[in-house]
């Protein structure tokens, strides 16, 4: 059979103040169509379909939308868990009958030991869980860790293994070796977050959800999805998409997203910023991070950039604090007993690379004058 992966929806999930359903809307309408034009047999979405464990009635009403849209209208079958931003309690509503037209939604641990069977394959759907629900599970109160906790939980998983059948696990966890960017919640209490590669060896695929990058981990039967949209700063330079999974070849191929507003870094002077000639090269309705080069103050700069650029994600001087690393000097390499003028001199030039100019020179000494009179 053939199935596609994907995870991390995070409906209802704002990017720096800015509301994303829009573009939500937009990605999942892209990943049905893959999905009808791959003519695949599932859909696997691997945690986190909420931003939060209670969203908003709109983020609600979108994912409803949609999961009526591909499970009811164009029947495919969906095989959904629980990630760490989802409530478990209000994800299962419903889930008693929801696997009547092939939606499988599991919340809970006890569910990932009954396997969903769709032709030739195995599917477990292990939700995000806390240690506690494996230490009631398996009456064992040295489980501590997840880490410690995914051993029976594997192990059980295992036994109930078709041997003429694929095996594929669907969790949202993170494993160990794998790399974060800085939009995901960090999900660790006393080793919370570590799930060990080789407890995982024995199945075909391993579908994950949690970490927001494709590439995040290189495995050859692991995998994560990624998100399907950017949501930080930190993922600007990352290609979004989903994975399809052919279990009788046992490969994966990557189908890139389109996102309608891409994530981006302008540096450019403040001049550049307002000529058309720059701003119609690129697209402005994209989320960009601006990098100004100017070290003027600017007045009513940000309203000003905003009707150019109405997604602007923040402005960061190029020449400001923290741009050279020649900052970072053991004090006691500093000259002692310097002039307050000199130590401000240098400052600049460590900060900027450049030397201050005659005016700033001037503003400088009348500066230390008018205070050496008070």
């Amino acid at each position: 059979m053939r199935f596609l992966h994907t995870a991390d929806w995070h409906i209802g999930k704002k990017f720096n103040g800015y509301d994303l359903l829009a573009d939500q809307r937009q990605i999942i309408d892209q990943i049905l169509a893959i999905a009808q034009r791959e003519a695949v047999d599932a859909v696997v979405i691997a945690g986190d379909l909420y931003d939060r464990g209670v969203p908003p009635v709109e983020a609600v009403a979108l994912f409803n939308e949609k999961v009526a849209a591909m499970n009811l209208t164009h029947k495919l079958p969906l095989l959904a868990i629980a990630g760490n931003h989802d409530s478990s309690v209000r994800l299962e509503t419903g889930g008693p009958w929801f696997s009547h037209t092939d939606f499988y939604l599991h919340t809970r641990l006890d569910q990932a030991f009954t396997p969903v069977v769709l032709g030739d394959t195995q599917f477990f759907l292990l939700p995000y869980f806390e240690p506690i629900a494996a230490r009631l599970a398996f009456e064992d109160e040295q489980l501590k860790t997840i880490s410690e906790a995914m051993v029976p939980v594997i192990a059980k998983i295992k036994e109930q293994f078709d041997p003429e059948k694929r095996h594929v696990l669907v969790t949202h966890f993170f494993v160990a070796g794998a790399l974060r960017t800085d939009s995901e919640t960090k999900i660790e209490v006393g080793g919370l977050d570590n799930v060990p590669a080789e407890l995982l060896a024995d199945f075909d695929y391993v579908a994950l959800g949690h970490l927001h990058g494709k590439d995040a981990i290189k495995h050859p039967t692991i995998q994560y999805s990624g998100s399907p949209l950017k949501f930080s700063l930190s993922e600007a330079k990352q290609e979004k998409g989903v994975f399809i999974v052919d279990t009788e070849a046992m490969t994966r191929e990557f189908v890139a997203l389109t996102p309608a507003h891409d994530v981006g870094v302008l540096t450019a002077s403040y001049a550049e910023l307002l000529d058309p000639t720059f701003y119609n090269q690129i697209r402005r309705e994209h989320f960009w991070q601006i990098k100004l080069t100017d070290r003027a103050v600017i007045p009513n700069l940000m309203n000003t950039l905003r009707g150019i650029y109405p997604r602007i994600l923040g402005v960061e001087r190029v020449s400001g604090v923290g741009v050279s690393n020649k900052a970072l000097v053991n004090q006691s390499q500093l000259p002692q007993e310097r002039k307050p003028q000199e130590l401000v001199t240098d400052f600049f030039i460590e900060m900027t690379g450049e030397e201050l100019s005659s005016p700033q020179l001037d503003w400088l000494q009348k500066a230390f004058t008018a205070i050496t009179k008070q």
